[in-house]
């Protein structure tokens, strides 16, 4: 993400102040980066307050609902709006890691934290968006299953992890793979919000039903109960009748869990991912970034964010 960009328009909006204001603030017009928005954020003083530790993993039992691009996207967003967040890449596929422009080679891995016992800091490294920062992935996660079979309290290593960082950052948002293991185990239990993206196809049904027998055995067994349970319906076209069927079905079946907010379909978002951007370094005024913008915006309310945000800002 070394290559983004914020025009002066843009820059007014992302913080919430006059242009004039903010070309005040930084002395310049145009060409701002990431760094200049932070400084800026400073400088007027818009700096959101810090609140509790927030743990959100993004899972299906499914795979292609698009999971990748919306947790990239919704914790770029987090942290262009201020906030202090750690992206947890869980796949050994590192599409997250990729999606944040961390490509190649990277020292260590969740597997180094979670076998090895290295402090997570040490596995972090920064995506160039100041407030965001990375534990990567690669193919060396793709044993982590077998590596965490014979450990002792192998269910908990990651929640453990989550607790040295608690006081830096306010979300931690966990990117996880299509499958249940010991792994996807350790992201629930640490979790305390769960984001379940969903095509709007009754095949998803499948991945749901799964899912939350999984999490109600982890109620019943390990005495874990998630804060929050939130279903977003992802690359939504209602020009199709099976769509618009699926998503009535889901408010009938699911209502105490879907969300309002409907992504609606966007090639922007699939540009976006396969270059390494998040959708709103890409192209900020795409629906699909309007759309979750609103997620955003849904999730922080029902999660009682916001109105933390602004009692932490007052005090």
């Amino acid at each position: 993400m070394e290559n983004v960009r914020y025009s002066l328009k843009r820059m007014a909006e992302v913080l919430g102040a006059g242009p004039k204001v903010v070309a005040e603030a930084l002395g310049k017009k145009d060409g701002f980066t990431p760094d200049d928005l932070a400084a800026a954020r400073e400088k007027l003083r818009k700096v959101p307050g810090h609140r509790p530790l927030r743990v959100q993993l993004f899972l299906n039992f499914k795979g292609g609902t698009g999971k990748t691009s919306l947790s990239t996207s919704y914790a770029y967003r987090l942290a262009e709006r201020g906030h202090r967040v750690l992206m947890v890449d869980l796949d050994s596929q590192g599409h997250a890691t990729k999606c944040l422009g961390q490509e190649g080679s990277v020292a260590r891995t969740l597997h180094d934290v979670l076998i090895r016992k290295v402090p997570i800091a040490e596995a972090t490294v920064p995506t160039g968006m100041p407030g965001l920062d990375l534990v990567p992935s690669n193919l060396a996660m793709s044993t982590i299953d077998l590596a965490l079979m014979p450990l002792a309290g192998r269910e908990f290593r990651l929640r453990k992890a989550l607790e040295e960082i608690s006081g830096k950052y306010d979300y931690v948002v966990m990117d996880a793979p299509p499958s249940f293991g010991l792994l996807n185990l350790n992201a629930l239990m640490a979790a305390g919000d769960l984001v379940i993206p969903v095509l709007a196809d009754f095949l998803s049904y499948d991945g749901l039903r799964l899912l939350f027998e999984t999490v109600q055995g982890l109620e019943d067994d390990l005495s874990h109960q998630l804060e929050h349970i939130f279903i977003v319906v992802n690359a939504y076209n209602q020009t199709f009748k099976i769509a618009r069927e699926a998503l009535e079905a889901l408010r009938t079946h699911y209502a105490d869990y879907l969300l309002a907010s409907v992504v609606r379909q966007c090639t922007k978002f699939a540009q976006a991912s396969s270059e390494g951007w998040p959708i709103f370094a890409f192209d900020p005024d795409s629906k699909g970034a309007g759309d979750l913008e609103a997620m955003i915006d849904e999730i922080e309310e029902r999660t009682g964010a916001a109105q933390a945000a602004a009692g932490a800002a007052g005090a």
